[in-house]
């Protein structure tokens, strides 16, 4: 679903609110008009084929013409796209645009092979002064393909709002060279071009729709129709430009499709300023020919291929190579300039080609590999970026500043303008290391660790060095390594800092309570029973043995409460069960205690999980506690299963399963279960609550029994 935005108000939105219809007229002959298409191209490819070479290279000559075929070629690498977005988008107007350009650019070119053929003869073929006609003067409506394309591409619609009616005026202007193509005389139409009717079409019907327009008139309009139809693109390109900056997602996908057929367009063209003899027709096929294959693919399939990626590395290495072949030929020329003068002709260019190749070539592969790391960084030695990024690591003091080496690293060697690098630690908290100034629009890589998403790297959203090729991402996943080893250990170290941090609070918060529990406890009632002894004595000593015995007892009982102090304090501590009867003992007395007769309660244990260490012992008596007092309090269950045994890497896995109720879907997490799983975190495990499908809940938990760290 592609959502546009609006075009009301002055925001002049390149696009009018809300897709409209498809006409069923244009849909249902889709199917018929890209069979027609097709096959019309073809034939006329054909056609046009077998007449060139049929024709002389001498009558060709003679009607200054090139060979039809050419173009009608270029026509059907157009026609072929247009066909399958008839057959795929038939409501799209861009396949008819594109579909009809393709038939009359391969009509064109057989217009064209069957004029050169015609005229040959004495008198001309018939049809030889359509074909003149066609190809002189209704050829020229070709200029309307491209604007209209970019008005209408990519959902077949003009531009809404205020961009309608100068949409509609462009292509008028662009309109009306084809226009008066159609009605001046001929005389006139080639005056215009500075020459004159050849002579070989003297024998021909030249003005089949021309009107009586004197010289005078006409050619002044011809002149001023050329410059208007050029300037009639401004506003299809500024009109694409728009669009491109106010779309998102997919349709911002698709007019990239678009620009990429343009900077192809454009490398083609350039290609054929530099390279040697007459190329020009066939880099006009290429460039149409991947122009509507871009746009077929831009229309029906936006994510057949990564466009950021392809238009990334259309760029960069097509700048490159134009700049390689600008330097082979500026080394030849300079060579053939400096050597020309002293030798002939032909021994200088023998001497100049040795000095290229004996001076130049062995330099050219540094020079390539120089100016692409000033382009692109040192991607191109993926074993320095490595070396260089663990060397920076190494110098490194503190976490922060080792990710701040990554985010150089990344930058320098991807020649970006901005990396970042960002860790998430336990407690939500987020540490990020940027390199450059951060643009409008990053895309995040994970940073993952043994499985685990342990940060993000973030690179530029766009720019040309924003994309990457396959071999640069392989490049690109060795660095990230790096930066999830650090990024780990920057965790870890924060982490461990906030554990000392939580074990120092906890000591501390734990001996203050054992004092005031002594001091406003323990204390107070141990100083009442001393006084009592006293007051006991000295009634003994006066006779009075009765009231002494009474104060005696009070002595006794204040002595029992703080006897059941200590016991207390001491099972804070540790649970006197677990010395007393062992784990499996004490989580057995627990559940006999908690449970009682409802519900039948059965511990199994594992020999090997009697053998733990205090720590491990004491977390998995206060789970299966918490656990148990759940099941006591909530689950309303007839049976309960508590095992203790030893897993394979030697951690303690404690598991309590009832038949209750369950917990309901979307209940909040209470106090106890959160402490279920803060217990197994403190030791470095971890605990989880689940409810099977066929009922009850069941508590996990693993604890590492080694001092290790669970997995």
């Amino acid at each position: 679903m592609q959502t546009q935005a609006p075009a009301t108000g002055r925001s002049g939105a390149p696009r009018s609110q809300g897709p409209p219809p498809l006409p069923p007229r244009r849909v249902r002959a889709g199917r018929p008009a890209a069979w027609a298409v097709l096959s019309l191209s073809l034939a006329a490819c054909a056609a046009a084929a077998v007449l060139d070479v049929l024709t002389p290279s001498a009558a060709r000559a003679a009607v200054e013409v090139a060979p039809g075929s050419v173009a009608a070629l270029a026509g059907v690498a157009v026609a072929v796209p247009g066909a399958l977005l008839l057959l795929r988008a038939p409501g799209n107007a861009v396949s008819w645009v594109l579909a009809g350009t393709g038939l009359f650019w391969a009509v064109d070119g057989l217009a064209e092979s069957w004029l050169a053929y015609g005229v040959q003869y004495d008198p001309a073929l018939p049809g030889a002064s359509l074909a003149f006609w066609f190809l002189q003067r209704l050829g020229a409506a070709l200029l309307l393909g491209l604007p209209l394309l970019l008005l209408l591409y990519p959902d077949g619609r003009l531009p809404g709002g205020r961009w309608r009616p100068v949409a509609i005026a462009s292509l008028a202007s662009t309109a009306l060279l084809p226009a008066l193509l159609l009605v001046v005389p001929a005389e006139v139409a080639f005056t215009a071009d500075d020459g004159h009717v050849p002579a070989v079409y003297r024998s021909l019907d030249l003005d089949l729709t021309s009107l009586p327009l004197p010289g005078s008139v006409a050619l002044p309009l011809l002149r001023i129709a050329l410059p208007v139809a050029v300037l009639g693109i401004a506003v299809p390109a500024a009109s694409v430009v728009l669009r491109y900056r106010r779309t998102t997602n997919e349709d911002r996908r698709r007019m990239r499709w678009l620009l990429w057929a343009a900077v192809v367009d454009l490398l083609v063209m350039l290609s054929t300023l530099l390279l040697p003899g007459e190329p020009s027709a066939m880099a006009l096929m290429v460039a149409v020919a991947l122009t509507g294959g871009a746009v077929a693919v831009g229309i029906l399939r936006p994510r057949a291929v990564d466009i950021d990626r392809l238009l990334g590395g259309t760029v960069v290495y097509g700048v490159l190579g134009i700049g390689v072949v600008l330097l082979d030929l500026a080394v030849l020329a300079g060579a053939g300039a400096l050597l020309g003068d002293r030798f002939g002709e032909r021994d200088a260019t023998l001497l100049t080609l040795l000095v290229v190749a004996a001076a130049y070539v062995p330099l050219r592969a540094p020079l390539w590999r120089l100016v692409r790391r000033w382009v692109l960084g040192e991607r191109d030695d993926p074993y320095r970026v490595v070396s260089q990024l663990a060397a920076r690591l190494e110098r490194s003091e503190g976490v922060e500043a080792q990710l701040v080496a990554i985010a150089a690293a990344v930058a320098e060697a991807f020649r970006s303008p901005y990396v970042g690098v960002e860790v998430d630690h336990a407690g939500g908290e987020r540490l990020v290391a940027e390199h450059g100034r951060r643009p409008a629009a990053v895309r995040p890589l994970p940073i993952a660790y043994r499985g685990e998403e342990v940060g993000r790297l973030l690179l530029p959203g766009d720019g040309v060095r924003a994309h990457l090729v396959t071999r640069d991402e392989g490049l690109l996943a060795d660095v990230v390594r790096q930066a999830a080893a650090a990024a780990r250990a920057s965790s870890l170290a924060a982490q461990l800092q906030t554990s000392r941090e939580q074990l120092v609070a906890a000591r501390e918060e734990e001996r203050r309570r054992l004092r005031r529990d002594l001091h406003d406890g323990l204390g107070p009632s141990l100083g009442a029973v001393v006084l009592r002894i006293d007051t006991a004595r000295n009634l003994t000593a006066a006779g009075r043995a009765e009231d002494a015995d009474r104060l005696l007892r009070t002595a006794r009982d204040e002595v029992a409460g703080a006897l059941g102090d200590v016991r207390r304090l001491v099972h804070d501590l540790r649970p006197p069960a677990l010395d007393d009867v062992g784990l499996a003992g004490a989580v057995r007395q627990q559940a006999e205690r908690l449970l009682g007769a409802g519900t039948a309660t059965a511990v199994e244990a594992d020999p090997a999980a009697d053998d733990l260490p205090a720590a491990v012992e004491v977390a998995a008596y206060r789970i299966a506690s918490e656990a148990l007092a759940n099941v006591a309090r909530h689950a309303r269950a007839s049976t309960c299963r508590v095992e203790l045994v030893r897993g394979d890497d030697r951690s303690l896995v404690l598991t309590v399963t009832d038949d209750g109720v369950g917990i309901p879907k979307g209940a909040p997490a209470g106090v106890g279960l959160v402490s279920l799983r803060e217990r197994a975190a403190e030791l470095g495990g971890r605990c989880t609550v689940s409810c099977p499908p066929d009922g009850g809940t069941v508590v996990r938990a693993v604890l590492p029994a080694d001092g290790g760290t669970t997995t």
